[in-house]
């Protein structure tokens, strides 16, 4: 058996385009039954950073989705994503993960979230986490995907899962906050989960394209 052959019948890759382990583990399980493997960013050695210009989740989940091919050559998928507080005219937004600054940790963010929100009352707490997963070929512009829940800014965290705001983040339908839920709960519901069955779809039409592109 030559070697074209075996590489002709080994899976294409998926670069999920992101350094956050716990996105990795999210995706890992979100994207189960795509024709791909997928890969991240620090398993295939790519050390550069894709600056975030944009003014919106999608923008920014393009910029990336669009470098990240164009370096790797890969298929590759990036998503944006945050929290909006309507209390707070949308913010942290696409500063979720930037939100006080650099240096910051997720409790740090969390802490300042609380914080900027000590006089809001409870029904006035109501926010989102939202999604915009692209997904880009080296040569092609993103093709994108959008995912959201709503849910309620608690007063102080509870629970160990998850990571980022999830500890404020109360599910009024199921009386607990997303980092009390279970990865197979928070994969059912969240908004990076909603996205990602959307973007499936995608993949699964991009597979048959590539093999033919590639003659295979």
């Amino acid at each position: 058996m030559n070697e074209s052959y075996l590489e002709s019948k080994a899976p294409r890759r998926l670069l999920v385009a992101t350094r956050n382990p716990g996105k990795v583990r999210e995706y890992r399980q979100l994207l189960r039954g795509i024709p791909f493997e997928i890969t991240s960013l620090e398993e295939i050695g790519i050390a550069d950073e894709v600056e975030e210009t944009g003014s919106t989740f999608e923008e920014n989940a393009c910029i990336k989705a669009r470098a990240y091919a164009a370096s790797s050559d890969l298929l590759s998928l990036a998503d944006d994503s945050g929290l909006e507080v309507d209390a707070l005219n949308g913010s942290p937004g696409v500063k979720s993960a930037r939100y006080g600054g650099p240096g910051l940790t997720d409790e740090g963010r969390v802490a300042l979230l609380l914080a900027n929100m000590q006089n809001v009352k409870w029904e006035d707490r109501s926010g989102r986490f939202k999604c915009v997963i692209a997904i880009a070929q080296p040569s092609d512009e993103p093709e994108t995907v959008t995912g959201a829940v709503e849910g309620i800014i608690q007063y102080e965290p509870k629970g160990g899962n998850g990571f980022g705001y999830d500890p404020v983040f109360y599910l009024p339908h199921l009386g607990r906050t997303m980092a009390e839920l279970s990865l197979g709960e928070k994969n059912a519901l969240s908004h990076r989960a909603q996205a990602a069955g959307k973007a499936v779809t995608l993949l699964k039409a991009y597979h048959p394209k590539l093999n033919k592109d590639s003659g295979q």
